[in-house]
């Protein structure tokens, strides 16, 4: 978990920044997960790569922001969206737990790609920095 959604993340901006920094610009759009907002019993180094997703893109906002760039940052927080997520699951009490989750108000991956193009849509000058993608039946 530590090297996909964490390393994953830090590989990928060191390879994007040099470049977006030097045109002063660019988007940098990222995937944490609402267990980068709110903590489940469970899902403790999981959650804990989330958080550190959350805390490095708000540091990469802020720092574009005060060197007067204009890199804009957005973070993904899905809920339950339909992806083969639940087959990586080990435990197997989480697993079907998050199978049966997902089967009663899992949303279709595209719900996420919707928000994604509302982030890019923007004006150059808009950053929408975070947003959360629930399906409407999740709790």
């Amino acid at each position: 978990m530590i090297d996909v959604n964490l390393k994953g993340v830090t590989n990928s901006l060191a390879a994007i920044l040099p470049t977006f920094i030097s045109q002063k610009y660019g988007h940098v759009i990222t995937t944490s997960s609402v267990a980068g907002l709110n903590a489940y019993p469970g899902a403790g180094i999981y959650g804990a790569t989330k958080f550190a997703v959350r805390d490095l893109m708000e540091v990469l906002r802020m720092e574009s922001a005060a060197e007067g760039s204009n890199i804009r940052t957005t973070t993904l927080y899905p809920g339950a969206i339909n992806t083969e997520l639940v087959s990586h699951i080990s435990g197997a009490k989480t697993k079907s737990d998050m199978a049966g989750l997902y089967a009663q108000v899992g949303i279709s991956p595209a719900a996420v790609a919707s928000a994604v193009n509302f982030a890019i849509d923007q004006p150059e000058d808009v950053e929408m920095h975070e947003l959360t993608i629930y399906p409407t039946k999740q709790g």
